[in-house]
């Protein structure tokens, strides 16, 4: 009896090492498809913007095969507690790094279009905005396969760095247009990149909330706004 406890015992962290390396393998890929998205605009390299498009299909079938093993792990090993809320929580992030995903190949559609327009210097901006949310991916994602609570609060106050900078880069963009009606088109796909990095840091703090309800059981938000308003 003991033997075959510790063979269910084994089996199921096989289960969850298995699940943890696919959205370790989805991360990176992600983590990998914003920066490569940003990086066409800045070079103008619409051949690596194509890249990033193809690669958007690895990560639609990682999600597919970690929520195959999420629910076969419900349904075989019926987690309960922190168990099961890591498991329902893998499905949840699996969903936010697939969005992610999609708006890095929005990225990189709209990076070729903006290519063949003028270069404009608001630019930088964007790069500058696409290093502050691959910052925030990244912590994100350590967190949810470190579960680290505390790195998942960090995440969550860091949006509103973004946040703050988009409107910024959006004012600017908008100034661009009214002084000359040339750069509308260019500015126009830089706001849609602009707005697709600040959704990117949505879906890290969403991970980062479901970071912290899996290793705690109780929302984060609550948690941080405490954090804050200790901090003032």
């Amino acid at each position: 009896m003991q033997q075959q406890a510790e063979h269910i015992v084994q089996g199921y962290d096989e289960d969850l090492n298995t699940l943890t390396d696919a959205l370790s393998q989805m991360g990176g890929q992600v983590e990998s498809m914003i920066v490569d998205a940003v990086r066409a605009i800045k070079k103008r390299d619409s051949n690596l913007a194509k890249e990033v498009i193809e690669r958007d299909i690895i990560v639609n079938n990682l999600q597919e095969q970690i929520d195959a093993d999420a629910l076969r792990m419900l349904a075989l090993r019926h987690p309960m507690a922190a168990d099961l809320r890591r498991v329902v929580g893998a499905i949840r992030a699996a969903n936010d790094l697939e969005r992610i995903g999609d708006l890095a190949e929005g990225i990189a559609r709209r990076a070729m279009t903006i290519n063949e327009s003028e270069k404009l210097d608001l630019s930088r901006g964007v790069a500058r905005m696409g290093k502050l949310v691959k910052v925030q991916l990244k912590s994100a994602l350590d967190a949810l396969l470190n579960e680290d609570a505390d790195k998942a609060v960090d995440v969550w106050l860091q949006d509103q760095d973004v946040d703050s900078l988009y409107a910024s880069l959006f004012r600017e963009l908008l100034t661009y247009m009214m002084e000359d009606h040339r750069n509308i088109q260019a500015c126009t796909g830089l706001l849609f990149v602009a707005k697709n990095l600040e959704r990117v840091g949505d879906h890290a703090t969403n991970i980062a909330e479901i970071v912290y309800f899996s290793v705690h059981g109780r929302a984060l938000v609550l948690e941080a706004l405490q954090q804050v308003d200790g901090d003032i």
